[in-house]
């Protein structure tokens, strides 16, 4: 199956604040905050929505086509993605503009304060999907990820006129999309994915309940931190997975990016929506352990043990063809 991963492309700047946001908050004087927070330490990693979920796509051995725009200091960080099976060809480098920054502030209770430089992502919205899609031989399936807003309109309608399976995944760009442009964005979705807040932004601003949504797509699937993930379709049942329990959490950075890539790879492989959601889950929790969004390798005897342990042997089971190792 051939994925194409549209989206952001970013350095993350990654801080950590030993303290809680919250005791540092005046819920009187929310109109006029000031504050500054001594950190402990700072890490400096690739990521970028698009990046971190084709690099866990490469690292299932599907060799995603990466999609977005970069300044010219991104010839490192390409040669990596290359190095973890992810096809870079069909990325767009800005003559003027930096690659995308990313800096964010993560509390001891694991709450986050960010800001996002766009810089070269604004020139996402010139690249064409015909033009990826010749080039790929073909798509299977496209994601639309958070990126420039143009952009992303651009891709979707880009897909519904080419014919080309779309999933949408508008995260972060929610606080920035009107009401009528995510209707736009993830009208004929195969699958809309969301977390809990970003599932209550997008009823909000777009005025649907949630029969509507479904009507409008094939699948929503919407993580729910600790407590797993949430799929429903119209007319179905919801399906609840539960999460892989955490070890111990390191940084959340590019949790949901992790779900999604192992959501989507085992879905490629022909795996139904429980057994997906899984794989992500798991893949999430690795995520979860590991400072940075891209700082681990796909370990099937990891992955095989961590859904052993949270949903039974016979759950398993299912991956074990596909991954090739039997639980450690």
């Amino acid at each position: 199956m051939r994925i194409a991963v549209t989206g952001s492309i970013a350095t993350d700047h990654l801080m950590v604040f030993p303290g809680s946001f919250a005791d540092q908050l005046l819920a009187d004087s929310l109109d006029k905050i000031s504050l500054s927070f001594l950190v402990d330490g700072l890490e400096v990693r690739r990521g970028g929505v698009a990046a971190n979920i084709a690099y866990g796509l490469g690292g299932f051995g599907l060799a995603p086509v990466l999609v977005g725009a970069v300044g010219d200091d991104f010839a490192e960080y390409r040669v990596r993605l290359k190095e973890h099976g992810v096809d870079t060809d069909a990325v767009h480098v800005s003559t003027s503009r930096q690659t995308a920054r990313f800096s964010c502030v993560t509390d001891r209770d694991m709450n986050q304060i960010a800001a996002f430089y766009a810089g070269a992502m604004s020139e996402a919205r010139d690249i064409r999907i015909a033009r990826v899609a010749e080039y790929a031989g073909g798509l299977d399936l496209v994601l639309v990820a958070p990126n420039d807003p143009e952009a992303m309109l651009r891709h979707t309608a880009d897909c519904r006129d080419l014919g080309i399976p779309f999933a949408a995944d508008p995260s972060q760009q929610l606080a920035t999309l009107t009401g009528p442009q995510i209707v736009r964005l993830v009208r004929g979705a195969r699958w809309l994915f969301t977390n809990e807040y970003e599932a209550a932004l997008l009823l909000e601003r777009t005025g649907w309940d949630r029969a509507d949504v479904l009507r409008e797509v094939g699948a929503w699937v919407t993580t729910l931190g600790a407590d797993g993930v949430r799929v429903e379709r119209d007319g179905e049942t919801p399906l609840v997975v539960p999460a892989v329990p955490v070890r111990a959490a390191a940084d959340p950075t590019g949790v949901g990016d992790a779900f999604r890539a192992g959501f989507l790879a085992a879905t490629a492989r022909g795996l139904p929506a429980e057994a997906a959601a899984r794989l992500g889950c798991a893949l999430a929790t690795t995520v979860l352990e590991t400072v940075g969004p891209q700082e681990y390798e796909v370990d099937p005897g990891a992955l095989l043990a961590g859904i052993e342990a949270a949903y039974g042997a016979e759950a398993a089971a299912v991956f074990t063809p596909w991954l090739g190792k039997e639980p450690r």
